[in-house]
C-alpha cells in the first residue's frame, strides 16, 4: 500500500523538533563529517525497490474487517489485531494476522475454514491502519512532522513537505534514526536517487529527515557538527 501522510499541528512539529535538537545536543560535540555515498546504506539500509507498491502487512492496532462470504454468522467487522498480532475469528479462534498482507490472512483463515465450509470465499479490508510519523525539515517547502501508513522511502517522506525548496543542496539529505538507544545518521545524494543512481533508503516511524542547504551552508554545517565523532561508519550515540 503506498503510504499517505498529513501535516502534523505546529505545536506537536516544534515540541518534536525541540526533543531532537535536545537529544543531539546531549551527545558529544566531537566534530565529524556523516556517511555518504555507498557507505550510508550501511547505516541506512535502502528501501527494497517495490516498498511503495508492495501491499500493506498488518500490525498490532490495526482494525480489521473479515467477510467470510454468505456466511455472516463466521465474518468479523473493524475487529483491533491484537498486542499478540492476532484476530479473533468465530469458530476459529485466534488468527496469526501480524506481518501478513490482506491477501495473504485471507488466504490463511480460508484454508482454515475448510474443515468447515465447502469453499469458502473470505476478504479482509484495512478499516483502520496504524500510523507513524517523520520530521522533515531543512530546505523543503513546507517542514513538519507528517503521518504515513503503511511503507515509505527518502523520496516519499520529502514528496509529504512538497519537495525541497529553490535553495536545497540536493546532495545533502540526511537521515536521523533512533533506534536500540542509539542515534544512527547518514547522508544521501537525492539527485542520484532521483535518477536511480543510487537505491532509496527506507524511512522508518520517527526518522528524521533534514534537506541540506544551498547559499546556508554554514548552517547546515553547524547542525552536522552537533553529532558525535564516533567511528563515522557505526551508529552514533
Amino acid at each position: 500500500m503506498a503510504a499517505f501522510g498529513r501535516r502534523v499541528s505546529a505545536p506537536l512539529r516544534t515540541l518534536m523538533v525541540l526533543a531532537a535538537g535536545a537529544l543531539l545536543a546531549s551527545c558529544t560535540t566531537q566534530r565529524a563529517d556523516l556517511p555518504a555515498g555507498q557507505d550510508a546504506y550501511t547505516i541506512i539500509p535502502a528501501a527494497p525497490t517495490d516498498v511503495v507498491l508492495r501491499e500493506y502487512r498488518l500490525q498490532p492496532a490495526d482494525i480489521v474487517s473479515v467477510v467470510v462470504y454468505r456466511e455472516p454468522e463466521l465474518s468479523i467487522s473493524q475487529v483491533e489485531v491484537d498486542s499478540q498480532g492476532r484476530v479473533p475469528m468465530p469458530l476459529l479462534g485466534p488468527v496469526e494476522a501480524v506481518g501478513a498482507t490482506t491477501d495473504e490472512l485471507a488466504e490463511l483463515i480460508r484454508k482454515r475454514l475448510l474443515q468447515y465450509l465447502n469453499e469458502p470465499r473470505v476478504t479482509v479490508y484495512v478499516a483502520s491502519a496504524v500510523s507513524q510519523r517523520v520530521v522533515v525539515d531543512g530546505s523543503v517547502i513546507q517542514p513538519g512532522i507528517y503521518e504515513f501508513r503503511g511503507r515509505t522511502t527518502l523520496l516519499g517522506a520529502i514528496s509529504l513537505a512538497r519537495g525541497p525548496n529553490n535553495v536545497a543542496q540536493l546532495d545533502e539529505v540526511a537521515i536521523f534514526r533512533r533506534q536500540g538507544g542509539k542515534l544512527y545518521a547518514a547522508k544521501f545524494d537525492l539527485r542520484a536517487i532521483r535518477r536511480g543512481e543510487m537505491p532509496d533508503p527506507e524511512i522508518l516511524g520517527n526518522d528524521t529527515v533534514v534537506v541540506g542547504f544551498s547559499g546556508l551552508r554554514s548552517a547546515w554545517r553547524d547542525f552536522l557538527q552537533a553529532l558525535p565523532a564516533v567511528a563515522i561508519f557505526r551508529p552514533f550515540g
